[in-house]
């Protein structure tokens, strides 16, 4: 989903600052786009659960043989990682908690709590609450999926170190903001909260670069 240009400009009007780095940086490509919009619902989570807490080229390496696992080019579905036992999952350098919580996601969909399939008609508040049922899932990757698969445009992590970090660099600050400040700096970004993340996660990049 992507925001009109008048949208962009409203966004980027009643805050100088977001504004100007809008205008800077690469502009919000709208999501799903590129390797988040690729396979089913079920397999975006999963490769979220697969990246959590690991360096991209581990991560990246784990994630491709687990997906060899099994015959399909992409990530195994419900039915396969059902089948899977935990030690192929180990096998392919998945920890016991990821492997606990592919298992478990896999698990409450084909049980029919975790109902991927009516996502899109569903509030945000209720994707992340149905999301955190599954253990090893927590607000953030809820969070994450909201704004990368399905594209909804006023999302903000404020528990997100990136969005923390961004943010202290957009305003010239000391110390990250704690997430309440975060939320609290964010209300004039409504309803587009999604692409000023998207703008300060690019701010920790260019930081990175330079």
């Amino acid at each position: 989903m992507k925001p009109t240009a008048e949208q962009l400009r409203e966004l980027a009007s009643r805050d100088p600052a977001l504004g100007a780095a809008m205008d800077r940086l690469p502009p919000f490509p709208g999501f799903p786009a590129g390797i988040g919009a690729r396979g089913s619902h079920f397999q975006a989570i999963a490769r979220s659960i697969a990246y959590q807490q690991l360096a991209g080229a581990a991560a990246t390496t784990i994630y491709g043989r687990v997906c060899a696992l099994t015959p399909g080019p992409g990530f195994p579905t419900v039915e396969e990682c059902l089948e899977l036992s935990d030690e192929r999952f180990r096998g392919a350098g998945f920890s016991a908690a990821k492997t606990r919580a592919v298992k478990d996601l896999a698990g409450k969909c084909k049980a029919g709590s975790v109902r991927l399939r009516s996502v899109s008609r569903m509030t945000d508040d209720e994707v992340v609450k149905m999301l955190s049922s599954v253990w090893g899932i927590g607000e953030w990757t809820a969070q994450m999926f909201l704004i990368f698969r399905l594209g909804r445009l006023d999302v903000m992590p404020a528990g997100d170190l990136g969005v923390q970090e961004g943010l202290r660099i957009l305003d010239g600050l000391e110390e990250r903001p704690a997430p309440g400040d975060v939320l609290a700096r964010a209300e004039p970004w409504r309803p587009l909260r999604s692409v000023a993340t998207y703008v300060l996660y690019r701010l920790c990049d260019e930081a990175k670069e330079q």
